[in-house]
């Protein structure tokens, strides 16, 4: 049986989840259920980073104890699964010290050993947002572009991870493709970012000044940096650096890597150094997609713009919800979300493309109730194969969005297929054999649509009951009722 292992970032719990959380957790979610599709075998694994110096602050502030804030915090996150609909095996806590924290005593050891751990002071620039130290030239007006916040002033004694003894292999394997980083304009940005000169970076900070993490082995002064520990996660879940590593050893290595494009770096060149390091095998692809603005704007609690996903899968459904962020956002550029944006692709795609085909069909053969079934007409035949190779094609670039455009050119051919045959005005065998044809094409849009919305397609599915060589056909209620 062949492996499939498709990860997220595990998402940091500093506040609740918005729909950018949902964006990547749905993307992955489609590649996990096509690869069950395929009867791979799928491991889809997220989780929650829950140390570093913004949760601190976070918990100090809600007034809590940081394991009882990222508890809190957590369960918000694990709550996507069932609103979005989303499928992962796993999830992974980086304060869970059984699973995650021998892991990461592991690797630090490994990286250590070979020489590629060691103690040094440091004088830089560090923001809290990031949870990185910044290079002057990456700052803009003083100012970290991201969080466009002044990074302090640092002075401290830390252990360093000897990265830029790794960055020509690195560099190496991103150009062959071995590790392979989508979209294009990403790959050249990381091999851009290398061919400037990649820095030994810290991996470390003193207990003073970042209490809230794992402690470095054998030196209880220190606390692991962030990135070292969060960046584990997707060893640490299969059971690296534990008895029970069978789960290592199967999935291992990662098949695709779920990124926000902001922490692409840290993926593409801090987690391929480490692995190098500590003599295990790389990752073979990295997808990096774009952020979620509102109404153009950047989501913040500041602009109060945060979009809940929980509110609008409660209003619309999971699936509407799903669809929206599929097709409406680019894949490899950021996307807008405004709620009328949301209502004008839920009733001009959903409600009025999808719903209303599988209407019409599902009405016009629900009073036949033994259809006999015919061979099926060419063009028919010809239109579902080219869509079915089209949008394998778009999933292999992770082109979700131009992938739900060749279904839904399907659907419109359907559409057509009904106004060109009229079934309602054709005798037999003519009338029989267009429904049977039509009820096909609902079978296929439903089959490619399984990953994208599942809870549409089983919807579909549980209309149309096959026998031997009959089809039963029952009406069931409004896929997606007009708002």
């Amino acid at each position: 049986m062949e492996k499939f292992f498709v990860t997220t970032a595990i998402d940091y719990v500093n506040a609740p989840p918005h729909i950018g959380h949902a964006l990547e957790k749905i993307q992955a979610d489609v590649l996990a259920r096509l690869h069950r599709q395929k009867s791979e075998e799928v491991f889809f694994l997220t989780g929650a980073d829950e140390h570093g110096t913004k949760i601190f602050k976070a918990a100090r502030e809600a007034g809590k104890e940081p394991q009882r804030f990222v508890d809190e915090m957590s369960e918000k996150f694990k709550e996507l699964k069932q609103a979005l609909n989303l499928s992962w095996d796993d999830f992974l806590r980086t304060t869970d010290k059984n699973r995650h924290w021998p892991a990461v005593f592991e690797i630090w050891k490994r990286i250590r050993n070979n020489g590629d751990i060691e103690k040094r002071k440091y004088q830089g620039l560090y923001c809290v947002g990031c949870e990185a130290f910044k290079n002057p030239k990456e700052l803009v007006d003083a100012k970290c572009p991201e969080h466009l916040t002044e990074p302090e002033q640092i002075e401290e004694e830390n252990y360093f991870f000897k990265l830029s003894k790794y960055a020509g292999e690195i560099e190496s394997r991103i150009k062959s493709d071995e590790l392979k980083i989508i979209p294009e304009s990403r790959k050249n940005e990381i091999l851009s970012f290398i061919n400037r000169g990649v820095n030994d970076i810290s991996v470390s900070r003193p207990k003073e000044k970042l209490a809230w993490g794992i402690p470095a082995p054998d030196d209880e002064s220190q606390i692991i940096y962030v990135w070292i520990d969060a960046l584990t996660n997707y060893i640490s879940a299969l059971g690296f650096g534990s008895k029970d590593a069978k789960n290592f050893e199967k999935f291992w290595p990662a098949d695709v890597h779920f990124v926000g494009k902001d922490i692409l770096r840290f993926h593409a060149v801090i987690w391929p150094g480490m692995l190098l390091s500590a003599g295990l095998p790389l990752p073979k692809t990295i997808f990096a997609h774009g952020f979620i603005t509102v109404g153009g704007q950047k989501m913040s609690k500041s602009l109060g713009n945060i979009v809940s996903p929980f509110e609008l899968a409660e209003k619309y459904g999971a699936d509407a919800v799903r669809y929206y962020l599929l097709r409406e956002v680019s894949a490899y550029e950021d996307g807008d979300f405004t709620e009328e944006k949301f209502k004008e692709r839920y009733n001009g795609d959903l409600a009025n493309g999808l719903g209303n085909f599988c209407a019409r069909v599902l009405t016009l053969a629900q009073g036949d109730t033994n259809i006999q079934t015919y061979a099926n007409d060419t063009n028919v035949n010809k239109k579902i194969k080219e869509t079915t190779e089209v949008v394998d094609k778009k999933l292999e670039e992770f082109k979700f969005n131009e992938a739900l455009a060749a279904i839904w050119d399907l659907i419109s051919f359907g559409d057509n297929y009904v106004n060109i045959t009229e079934p309602w005005h054709a005798v037999e065998p003519g009338r029989t054999r267009a429904l049977v044809n039509l009820i096909y094409l609902l079978e296929n849009v439903a089959q490619l649509l399984m990953p994208f919305l599942p809870q549409t397609s089983e919807k579909i599915f549980g209309s149309i009951v096959k026998t031997d060589k009959t089809l039963q056909i029952k009406k069931g209620g409004i896929l997606f009722p007009r708002v």
